[in-house]
């Protein structure tokens, strides 16, 4: 996919301290930016990717970085770079830090939050390295919420329970673009599961096919780069044959604590399952 030549902002700093693997520390991180459609942008580094909409009256922001002023400083720098139009949305797809963590910055510069309802309560109790944030000024209870504004139409749906249960896939249907955050991550990281915070593995799949209901031509997921419709069909068939492979070695007895290494071993893939006994449990009442 065709993209304008990327704009960085790299701190020297941020490179001193970047953590290996990734990066989830609270230093600042590096950033960048790209145009996906005209008006639309994605910002990579600090946490999860971002997307933003420049409207006539303001920007719609999708997902916040990693909390730190710094993190914050530089995302707002490069929405200024494409636009003298101030923030007047942040949509947070799901409540973990590295989408939420300027939610208090966002707040006090005047910005409307949008999230879930599953979200508000999965972050009220949620914490990441002592610190809390704050939750959505907006909150939708089912399954659609619709935003218009600066001439704007941008649709939220949360199909149902992929990486947490408060998802939210962001649609721009002028664009024919979809904002996956973490239902679909191809950087660096494979499929969490955060079953603490409300995730299923075995209604990811029911997730995706939702996405691939929209008409959309380009994709941007919470790690990685921009991808095709296509590409997101491919990461639903191997997501599948990963869920069978399971389900078939859960059948076969193989112990819980072995589960995510032999899946590996025969599948080549498998998800990040901080709770393997909940994924067990998942995987054996639904075989």
């Amino acid at each position: 996919m065709k993209t304008l030549l990327t704009l960085t902002l790299v701190a020297a700093s941020a490179l001193a301290q970047a953590p290996a693997g990734g990066g989830r520390g609270r230093g600042p991180q590096p950033q960048a930016i790209q145009e996906v459609k005209p008006d639309l942008y994605m910002v990579t580094g600090a946490g999860g990717n971002s997307t933003f909409l420049v409207t006539p009256d303001g920007v719609i922001l999708v997902d916040g970085k990693l909390p730190g002023q710094e993190n914050y400083n530089n995302l707002m720098n490069l929405i200024k770079s494409k636009t003298d139009k101030p923030v007047k949305y942040l949509i947070v797809t799901h409540h973990h830090a590295d989408h939420t963590g300027n939610n208090q910055r966002f707040l006090d510069a005047g910005v409307q939050i949008i999230g879930t309802e599953n979200l508000k309560k999965n972050i009220v109790t949620y914490e990441s390295n002592g610190e809390k944030f704050p939750p959505p000024t907006i909150t939708y209870p089912g399954a659609e919420y619709t935003l218009k504004f600066g001439g704007a139409t941008v649709e939220l749906h949360h199909f149902g329970n992929a990486h947490t249960s408060g998802d939210t896939v962001v649609y721009f249907p002028a664009q024919k673009t979809v904002s996956l955050s973490d239902v679909v991550t191809t950087g660096k990281t494979d499929p969490l599961i955060d079953y603490a915070g409300g995730g299923s593995a075995t209604d990811w799949p029911n997730v995706l096919a939702g996405v691939l209901k929209l008409d959309f031509d380009a994709a941007v997921p919470g790690n990685g780069d921009v991808m095709t419709k296509a590409e997101v069909q491919a990461y639903k068939t191997k997501y599948d044959a990963m869920l069978a492979k399971a389900r078939e070695l859960v059948k076969q007895g193989v112990p819980q604590d072995q589960l995510l290494a032999k899946l590996k071993e025969e599948n080549g893939w498998a998800p990040r399952a901080p709770k393997v006994d909940a994924f067990y449990a998942e995987l054996s009442a639904s075989k």
